[in-house]
């Protein structure tokens, strides 16, 4: 991370919400600490609920303290978060005028970044009263932090773009997926763009699939009235596997800059042909034993229908028409209730063209190179190759070259902590553009209207429905290999 900032107020917004205490707060710490910039930031925090500013800093403290920050440096930092009551429906003037006293209380050049701690339809009606009290625009620079979803389909994200942009300007906007800021996603770019063994390999000529995998082993535990209505291909296929998606196969952008890298990030959507429902599977976790504990169906979790048919599982083949890409599919899966929690790009080259190699029946023993990078939860990256055991016969196995990233090095930033910073620093690569979020929808809005798709069930703690479908046999049947 750099080692400097412009001073300024964060403003959070759903300050008393679980996302500020669990992420947002200690995450904001660790920025400023780390990068000894404390002096140059205080935070305004935003919800309707009455409470003093020493209440509320008791709060933080404690937020701190679940995060494992304790101590006098903690508390003394605390002493710089200020708290704003404001109704749901109360216009924002009363907080447009707290805001310019602080700013005045400490010299700040009036540099505001506002962060939308809030369900998403409190979006609308928050980004109009920012509008109207004029907090759009400030002396020195205004930010607008929004967090997924952004749109519950292709038409409420056109209609919130169109909402967001009759206040701020897209280069103000800063659409927050957490995954970006992960640092094993950020170095997809540096392992491919940096190691010219890899790039030269990573097209049609070389590789036969690339799979995406985000396995949870977690049910959907509180969040059932939200999964009701989002399922898993609005949680999680429509922005975090289609960022991960873009990063695989993005051409080579000009420079390493926010506008460039988006700009790839689009022509990968642009180029993916409309995707064959026969090509999507669903699934829906029932009972069954995870980690050794038995564990109920979706249909007996608290806040779901008995008659629920809302996928917890998707598996969907992609095809990329793309010079660099045509004829490679790519595999996007993701689930609830599985085995394991893991997340991985598992890139596979093709066979050699012809075997030399056989076993004792003749079968060809020799499996593909293997690319697997790991982005949580033992970050770093594993190239799978042959090699020939000792003896005689010549007998061939699979052997693994392996980096850690918490082996190599100390501490790896928190994804929030990443992201945070960039939007103090105003970097807008790790964050959708309008346009992207909008290309990504229209992927996968024709899925979405499919009310007839069936949805199988699997049982939980295994890794998804059985398929019988030939589209989809390379990962159903490669699946433990990659996991």
């Amino acid at each position: 991370m750099a080692a400097t900032c412009d001073q300024h107020l964060f403003v959070i917004f759903g300050a008393t919400g679980d996302l500020t205490r669990r992420k947002l707060i200690p995450s904001l710490y660790r920025i400023v600490t780390e990068n000894h910039v404390a002096d140059r930031m205080a935070i305004i925090a935003v919800a309707p609920r009455e409470m003093t500013d020493g209440e509320f800093r008791e709060v933080a403290k404690t937020s701190l303290h679940d995060a494992g920050i304790d101590g006098a440096d903690a508390a003394d930092w605390c002493d710089r978060i200020f708290y704003q009551s404001v109704g749901r429906d109360e216009s924002f003037d009363g907080l447009r005028e707290r805001i310019e006293a602080v700013e005045a209380d400490l010299g700040f050049p009036g540099n505001r970044a506002f962060y939308l701690a809030l369900p998403p339809v409190a979006f609308p009606g928050t980004i109009d009263r920012l509008g109207e009290a004029r907090l759009n625009r400030s002396p020195g620079w205004t930010r607008l932090v929004i967090e997924k979803p952004f749109g519950h389909d292709l038409a409420s994200a056109h209609e919130l773009n169109e909402q967001v942009h009759e206040h701020f300007d897209e280069d103000q906007i800063y659409r927050i997926d957490h995954y970006l800021g992960k640092e094993t996603v950020q170095n997809l770019l540096t392992f491919r763009f940096a190691n010219p063994i890899f790039e030269t390999s990573w097209n049609r000529d070389r590789l036969e699939a690339v799979e995406i995998t985000v396995a949870e082993d977690l049910g959907v535990g509180s969040r059932a009235g939200y999964y009701e209505s989002a399922g898993v291909l609005r949680d999680m296929v429509q922005n975090h596997l289609t960022q991960l998606m873009t990063l695989v196969a993005m051409e080579a952008p000009p420079g390493f800059n926010a506008t460039s890298i988006r700009n790839e990030k689009v022509q990968v959507l642009e180029s993916i042909t409309r995707i064959d429902p026969e090509h999507v599977v669903y699934g829906q976790y029932t009972a069954g034993e995870v980690a050794g504990e038995p564990v109920v169906g979706y249909h007996d979790e608290d806040g779901v229908a008995p008659d629920s048919r809302t996928p917890t599982f998707v598996g969907v083949k992609v095809a990329i028409d793309s010079w660099r890409w045509q004829g490679v599919p790519f595999y996007l899966r993701t689930g609830k209730r599985l085995p394991r929690r893991t997340s991985q790009i598992a890139v596979t080259f093709k066979p050699a063209p012809v075997c030399i190699f056989h076993g004792e029946h003749d079968e060809c023993p020799i499996k593909p190179n293997v690319v697997v990078l790991t982005l949580q939860p033992d970050e770093g990256f594993q190239l799978r190759f042959e090699v020939k055991t000792p003896g005689s016969p010549p007998n061939v196995t699979t052997k693994h070259f392996t980096f850690d990233y918490n082996a190599e090095f100390e501490t790896i930033p928190l994804a929030y902590q990443t992201l945070l910073f960039d939007v103090i620093t105003g970097d807008q690569t790790l964050f959708v553009r309008g346009d992207e979020v909008e290309e990504s929808w229209r992927l996968w809005q024709p899925i979405l209207d499919l009310e007839d798709h069936p949805v199988h069930p699997y049982a939980a703690g295994t890794w998804g429905p059985a398929v019988t479908n030939p589209e989809l046999a390379f990962w159903t049947d490669e699946w433990t290999m990659r996991t």
